[in-house]
């Protein structure tokens, strides 16, 4: 029982490195595909504009979205591609 307990702290104690595990791509990502967001659902939301993800074998493209802002005066810093000496990676997007 001991084993079991100390086994699932230290996976709870690893999972948020995991969180910041990158993948590196060396293949260029494509081109950002040109969207069409249409009329705000509400007031106060932003788009979200979609972005490529790896998928492990390929890019696949994931579409924007509409969503309300965590906050008053929240900015969506839209995801990217960085290229580093090992390959291209993927930075998250997040509110700012």
């Amino acid at each position: 029982m001991k084993k079991l307990v100390w086994a699932t702290l230290l996976s709870l104690a690893l999972l948020p490195a995991a969180s910041f595990a990158q993948v590196y791509v060396h293949d260029h990502p494509p081109a950002r595909m040109v969207e069409h967001p249409g009329p705000r659902p509400h007031p106060g939301w932003v788009w979200t504009a979609g972005y490529h993800r790896w998928d492990g074998a390929h890019y696949v493209w994931v579409p924007g979205v509409w969503v309300a802002p965590p906050r008053p005066q929240a900015v969506w810093v839209p995801h990217r591609w960085v290229h580093r000496p090992g390959g291209w990676v993927l930075i998250e997007g997040h509110w700012r």
